[in-house]
């Protein structure tokens, strides 16, 4: 800590804002990479907000792979932690029991048992017998399935928190309490000043880890944040005589299901719970006189979780209360933390609205270092991505979603789940009538968009197959019989014009730009690190015009990419994703469906796979693009928004008596899957390289492009694991009604080999599929896939089963 009268410091390399545990731990990672020059500013002390009366439990295993491998390795942490600064962390870890009530939990628990097995995490299951030895107190009657994390428990707040910024410290970094920023100022360099009472810092980076003022702190700088704080509670019962009998510390308890938490603290337990009847707070601004303040008890509100707890352990219901706490705590509109650079400012960093803080508090201070230090994470962190939102995620929206993410808070996140809260957000014009057509609909950032066509089957989730499967497979097989019509609006759309335009796009992306008007190309879009950032679809419309398709939920994420490159003089690039919309026309008569509405040749010789046109097609100009993600002939037909509802009309009407139809998003994913097509987010990601994902040929190292170095040093090294495709024992899938999803651990004789990226069924295929990534094993092996984390057999294909050799994509 700088002494008393020391002067502050003007310049720095990065400036963290806030001493929570985020915030420490961001400083204390920006040291072990190597950033000495770092300063911490903390309005008041550290801890204060909402860390220091944190619960402070820790646990490793997540629905994502991704975050239990950083949980994880904030666990480990703890222990070399300690040593390495003398600081107590305030570790226990008894362990942590897992309970499943439902058929659904026991499905979740086994997937991530499955995982832990995988990835040599410390998770399995135990009997009843083996869990009463663990803790006597608890009453496992109705329970269908326990699991048991050793190393689960909790931490102390305060000692976390200040051990991280002993750590700092000692590597240089230096901490300024009861300091708060009054300023953050953008210069004409990119770089920042921070302004505060006790002098300016001139930096390359700020760092707002302010959490209950991250939203102030982000308006300093013209940010709005999605986030928004509640209240949470939770209590201490006295001592109770069964615990202060034992030698030992009892292991917490996971009742997901009964919505409550439970771990000892002292010779007593604490018990926490996220009940229906929840309150926001601060809705307007946390006040900045806030620090380590609490709100008055309310404990009826938290009532039924309380009595669920007490069936679950009854010494609860004869135990006194020793002390509550109702602190703030703060959220985003899905529960995960905004992380990362803010794609419109240059040097901007933010890490707010974080609850499992000190299950994360390590692996996000070690991401955020690892993308401000040295440009990109070690994983993809998507799910964590600020990016993942924009500006419309408004206030109305934040709210209703906090709100029900606080109140569903242990409610199972399934595989494609769909929550209703703050919806419907953006739609398009054609939306209404898609309605009247029973369109069932999803949300992709933040535009609703039709999932499938089937009022009468209203939208579920789970692990196993839904009602709405037949549905999808109806929708499925029409396409591949005659046509289907799918709403592909929600892609991300580009336009790029000027004597640069070329250029330029050749210094983005790893492919060469087609050189002639009207041809197609796929391309990559290369990470910091090699891997797969982006791919997209690219097409000259014109000498000095291109449109670029890509990923939609990807817009903002990708939007720094395109930044990186300066665009030459006279030159524009824009997103025109809200100014235009589209369909994917696809299946064995869709030329004939599209023929009847133009008069332009469609005929293979004067419209070829992967070329373009703008053509009319129904009076209406289109850009129409022959490539379709079902794998089938087809083409894709953008138009301007206004147009959307008259074009949709008009190829509905067209393709009414040939047995064509609307076609949803569901049914698309099952389409891409039966041709093996790769999607971003699930095959493609910047953790995968080319040659890993089937995409080394479209990465042309014989010319200059963003970030190939890292390409050409990744190329040149053999395949860590490939991308293959896998046909799961339809017998197996039937028996237990599900097909996989995306993160199913796959097998070979006992052994862990890879895991499943996408999963469906193939409707036209009359087969069970998945996309994963392996290693150690070839086409015809025979392999187990972890779906509801019980074996299922298959066998690796060598060939997609529908049309492998293009000649219906080509014909």
């Amino acid at each position: 800590m700088p002494q008393k009268g020391r002067v502050m410091k003007t310049h720095a390399q990065a400036v963290v804002i806030g001493g929570g545990v985020i915030g420490c731990s961001i400083l204390y990672h920006l040291t072990k990479l190597g950033w000495t020059d770092v300063v911490l500013l903390e309005r008041n002390e550290l801890t204060s907000g909402s860390t220091w009366h944190a619960a402070a439990n820790i646990h490793g295993l997540h629905d994502s792979t991704n975050i239990s491998r950083l949980q994880h390795y904030t666990m480990s942490l703890y222990k070399s932690l300690e040593e390495e600064t003398g600081q107590s962390c305030g570790v226990f870890q008894p362990g942590s029991l897992y309970l499943a009530q439902t058929e659904a939990r026991e499905h979740q628990l086994r997937l991530q048992a499955a995982k832990a097995k995988l990835y040599g995490m410390n998770f399995y299951e135990v009997t009843r017998d083996e869990a009463e030895q663990l803790h006597p107190l608890v009453n496992y009657d109705g329970i269908r399935c326990i699991m048991f994390e050793p190393e689960g428990g909790n931490v102390d707040p305060s000692g976390v928190t200040n051990a991280y910024a002993v750590g700092a410290r000692q590597r240089g970094a230096e901490i300024y309490r009861f300091t708060p920023v009054t300023a953050t100022e953008a210069q004409p360099d990119g770089t920042w000043i921070v302004r505060t009472p006790k002098g300016d810092i001139a930096t390359p980076w700020v760092i707002n880890a302010a959490g209950l003022w991250g939203r102030e702190v982000a308006a300093l700088a013209g940010i709005t944040l999605p986030l928004q704080p509640t209240e949470h509670q939770y209590f201490v019962t006295e001592a109770i005589a069964q615990i202060e009998g034992m030698d030992r510390r009892l292991p917490s308890v996971s009742d997901r299901d009964g919505e409550y938490y439970l771990r000892q603290e002292g010779k007593g337990l604490l018990i926490g719970a996220y009940e229906r009847d929840m309150r926001f707070w601060a809705e307007d601004g946390t006040p900045l006189d806030f620090a380590h303040d609490l709100f008055p008890d309310d404990l009826e509100r938290i009532e039924e979780n309380m009595m669920r707890a007490i069936d679950r352990v009854p010494v609860v219901g004869h135990a006194g209360i020793k002390r509550v706490i109702n602190g703030p705590m703060i959220w985003s509109p899905d529960s995960s933390v905004l992380l990362g650079p803010v794609p419109e400012l240059k040097g901007y960093f933010v890490a707010g609205g974080i609850i499992p803080g000190f299950s994360q508090s390590g692996g996000m201070g070690l991401m955020a270092a690892q993308w401000i230090v040295e440009g990109e994470m070690k994983y993809d962190m998507f799910a964590w991505d600020l990016a993942r939102l924009g500006d419309w995620a408004d206030r109305a929206f934040t709210k209703a979603r906090v709100q029900d993410q606080y109140a569903h808070r242990f409610k199972i996140h399934f595989p494609g789940e769909e929550r209703e809260a703050g919806r419907p957000m953006r739609t398009r014009p054609a939306y209404a009538h898609q309605k009247e057509l029973g369109a069932v609909f999803g949300l992709n950032y933040g535009w609703e968009h039709p999932l499938y066509f089937d009022a009468a089957t209203p939208d579920s989730a789970g692990f196993d197959r839904q009602p709405w499967w037949h549905s999808v497979g109806r929708e499925a097989r029409m396409l591949r019989a005659a046509a289907g019509i799918i709403d592909i609006s929600n892609f991300a759309k580009y336009r790029v014009t000027g004597p640069g335009a070329e250029a330029w796009l050749n210094a983005v992306f790893a492919n060469k730009m087609p050189s002639i008007v009207g041809r197609s190309c796929l391309t990559p879009l290369i990470g910091k690190r090699g891997g797969i950032a982006g791919d997209a679809t690219v097409t000259r419309l014109g000498e000095e015009e291109f449109f670029v398709v890509s990923s939609g939920m990807a817009e903002r994420y990708h939007s720094r990419f395109f930044a990186d490159v300066p665009l030459p003089e006279g030159t524009q690039f824009e997103s025109v994703t809200a100014q235009m919309c589209g369909f994917n026309v696809a299946g064995p008569k869709s030329r004939a469906l599209l023929q009847r509405l133009t008069n332009a040749s469609l005929a293979t010789e004067d419209f070829p796979f992967m070329r373009s046109a703008r053509i009319a097609v129904a009076g209406i100009d289109c850009v129409a693009i022959r490539v379709s993600f079902t794998g089938d002939l087809g083409w894709e037909l953008h138009c301007q928004a206004e147009d959307q509802l008259a074009l949709y009309t008009a190829l509905l009407e067209a393709g009414q008596d040939m047995g064509a139809g609307p076609v949803g998003s569901r049914a698309l994913m099952s389409l891409r899957v039966e041709k093996g097509y790769g999607s971003w987010s699930r095959e493609y990601s910047p953790e995968y390289w080319p040659q890993e994902v089937g995409l080394e040929r479209l990465v042309k190292l014989d010319k200059a492009f963003l970030n190939k170095d890292a390409v050409a040093a990744v190329m040149a090294q053999p395949a860590r694991e490939k991308l293959v495709m896998l046909a799961i024992d339809n017998e197996a899938c039937a028996a237990s009604n599900a097909d996989a999803t995306g993160g199913e651990p796959i097998f070979k004789d006992g052994q862990g080999i890879g895991r499943v990226s996408s999963g469906a069924y193939g409707y036209s295929v009359n087969q069970s599929l998945a996309l994963g990534y392996v290693k150690g094993a070839q086409a015809g092996d025979r392999v187990e896939v972890m779906i509801l984390g019980r074996p299922h057999g298959a066998t690796i294909l060598d060939a997609p089963p529908f049309d492998p050799q293009g000649t219906r994509l080509r014909a």
